[in-house]
């Protein structure tokens, strides 16, 4: 018998890991062959109920030609492998899995001409708010962290600036964020005030050609690389709230990267830091002078908001209806089970559903009907629905349902914060619950009565 010496069977050991290690991993079509993975998107086949008809020509417009730039052009990126080096494994791993944003999207999103949304004039489509919401659903489709990154830059801060901004600032501002030349992120929510926004404690105070900004502010997206900022801050003078623009140079002004999230990894998400940050008097936003307007926003991107679950659950049940068909088990394709077909139904219903009510909550606000109330009974019981068939998409493929190659897994992430964002379930619940009794329910009576003491 042979006996080697230690050090030469380390290095056999050590040659054996290295190359065992370094192998790639096997491109999903080869190791999976059975089924098509999200690279190549699915056709549309979630519209049961022919919604289109409910739509202009217009419309119609918008929603194809962003289906086939999402499906043809950005689904690709999506799911492309990208090689990088840590302790010396080469590991691949996707945009969504490094929590990395792929900024080469950008120029192709901005080609769409849907930021802006609603806004018109300023170089902006001036869509109307369901061709605005369509546009967000098809986009979440494909990708709900894109259709995030438009909404944040879109429906929240392009808006604030169009609807509380001078007309000084919005030629400024306005041309270059509709053609996503330039970035913007809005920050309103702090590390103590999240569902209770209107308490919050940065502040601004006044000085001679501006405002000092002090505070903090948590969970905001796109503030990594975003170009301005909207920044929510308490004026110390009259203790209400007013809206600032930021540059993201401004002295003073840090943001970090939110690490470790679960969902929306491809969102950059950012704590900011203010430190004694200076802004001009021409940009602080001369229409924010309460918390109350920052509702005009919130009012229209609730609406936008609701529409993410919906493209969201269009995803996964186009991409489970075509992996049924191609997946075979027991000598069969898994669709032709009663148990699948039955959850597909009920995946298509809830879908049916959603759309229905978010179409309907769009005509609400376009003839100047919506209430708060409708906004957020439409925002917490679509993203409930989404919740509950993004499982059902995640059990009916098995094994593969934990794969973001294959959509579902990433979606069935993806879904968590948007259940909670924009107002979480419990409080947009609680904001209907208000406006049908009468009665606001927010704090404990015994809190309420102390307060008023």
């Amino acid at each position: 018998m042979t006996i080697h010496s230690s050090k030469h069977q380390d290095d056999v050991d050590k040659n054996a890991r290295s190359s065992y290690f370094n192998l790639p991993a096997l491109d999903i079509s080869v190791a999976f062959p059975q089924a098509t993975p999200a690279s190549k998107f699915p056709p549309c086949a979630s519209d049961y109920y022919q919604f289109d008809d409910l739509l202009t020509s217009e419309e119609q417009a918008v929603r194809m030609k962003v289906r086939e730039c999402m499906e043809k052009e950005i689904a690709p990126i999506m799911a492309e492998r990208v090689d990088f080096c840590i302790f010396f494994l080469n590991l691949l791993f996707q945009y969504w899995e490094k929590a990395e944003f792929p900024f080469h999207v950008i120029p192709k999103l901005g080609a769409l001409r849907v930021a802006g949304g609603t806004i018109k004039g300023y170089g902006c489509p001036g869509h109307s708010v369901t061709g605005a919401a369509i546009a967000i659903a098809e986009i979440a489709r494909v990708d709900a962290s894109c259709s995030t990154f438009i909404l944040v830059h879109s429906s929240l801060a392009m808006l604030t600036i169009a609807l509380c901004g001078s007309e000084e600032q919005k030629q400024k501002y306005l041309p270059s964020l509709a053609q996503l030349n330039t970035i913007a992120c809005w920050a309103l929510t702090e590390p103590a005030y999240g569902s209770d926004a209107s308490a919050l404690n940065t502040t601004a105070t006044k000085v001679e050609g501006g405002w000092i900004l002090e505070g903090q502010k948590r969970w905001i997206g796109n503030s990594t690389f975003a170009d301005v900022l909207v920044i929510f801050a308490r004026n110390t003078t009259t203790n209400q709230i007013n809206g600032y623009l930021v540059k993201k140079d401004a002295p003073g002004l840090t943001v970090t990267k939110i690490e470790n999230k679960i969902g929306l990894r491809i969102v950059q998400n950012g704590d900011i830091l203010l430190k004694k940050v200076f802004v001009p008097d021409e940009d602080r936003l001369p229409g924010v002078n309460s918390f109350q307007d920052t509702s005009k926003v919130l009012a229209v991107s609730r609406v936008m908001v609701a529409w993410q679950p919906i493209g969201i659950s269009m995803g996964v049940y186009d991409m489970c209806h075509r992996y049924l068909k191609e997946r075979k088990q027991f000598g069969a394709p898994l669709a032709a089970f009663q148990i699948n077909q039955q959850k597909l139904v009920q995946m298509l219903g809830n879908i049916q559903a959603m759309i229905l009510v978010g179409w309907r909550l769009c005509k609400l606000y376009e003839k100047g009907a919506m209430t708060p109330g409708h906004a957020s009974m439409g925002k917490s019981w679509i993203t409930a629905r989404a919740r509950e068939t993004v499982a059902l998409g995640r059990e009916l493929l098995g094994g593969n349902g934990i794969l973001s190659d294959f959509l579902v897994a990433k979606a069935f992430c993806d879904i968590e914060p948007i259940y909670t964002y924009e107002g979480t379930y419990d409080i947009n619940t609680l904001v209907t619950g208000r406006e049908v009794t009468g009665i606001a329910s927010f704090k404990p009576v015994a809190l309420a009565t102390r307060s008023r003491l």
